[in-house]
């Protein structure tokens, strides 16, 4: 490769670096793109209500053009129950959240379900890689996994969603990702 040629990629993926690692703000200024906020209901969270909160800020903390915040009236609302978590989408922004007792009592991590439910009602599907660096694996990394930040490209999609890119068939739609959701046949 010529001189030239890695300069240039050098400084091409120095710029992407900056890109990804802008503060939220700024980033939203630099682009000026308007920033959407997203009102939850988590008041019938019960004992999930702390991380839901938590989950918001790790949204907030991850993206530009989306903004989660407590209060009403609610574009999405969060429940708790005893099956397992799921999320249905009433549209992009908009829907459902079931924080179901089920999975946590198998040990997955209360804060990682939560900001992938979340991931859901900001347009993100279930992606079953396996991979615990990856937000939307969800229960297809081990049980063991705490990450609940999203990944570069889970943060660059739900900027995308929100500045108007968003393919915006299959948001309208139930997630459920159990352990065992491999095994079932796609719908």
């Amino acid at each position: 490769m010529s001189r030239i040629l890695r300069t240039v990629s050098a400084l091409l993926l120095g710029l992407a670096f900056l890109v990804t690692v802008s503060p939220a703000p700024a980033a939203s200024a630099q682009a000026g793109a308007a920033v959407r906020v997203l009102r939850y209901d988590a008041t019938r969270a019960a004992e999930f209500r702390t991380v839901m909160d938590q989950a918001a800020q790790v949204w907030n903390a991850s993206v530009t053009n989306v903004r989660l915040v407590a209060g009403t009236p609610a574009d999405f609302v969060v429940l708790a129950d005893n099956g397992w978590p799921r999320t249905q989408m009433a549209g992009l922004g908009r829907g459902t959240i079931w924080m179901g007792r089920e999975a946590t009592a198998e040990g997955y991590y209360p804060l990682r379900i939560a900001t992938h439910e979340m991931g859901h009602i900001l347009g993100l599907p279930d992606r079953r890689t396996g991979r615990c660096s990856d937000l939307m694996s969800g229960s297809s990394a081990p049980v063991s996994c705490t990450n609940a930040n999203p990944s570069a490209a889970e943060r660059t999609e739900v900027n995308a969603n929100f500045a108007g890119f968003a393919n915006l068939d299959g948001f309208d739609r139930l997630y459920v990702d159990r352990p065992d959701a491999a095994l079932a046949p796609a719908r």
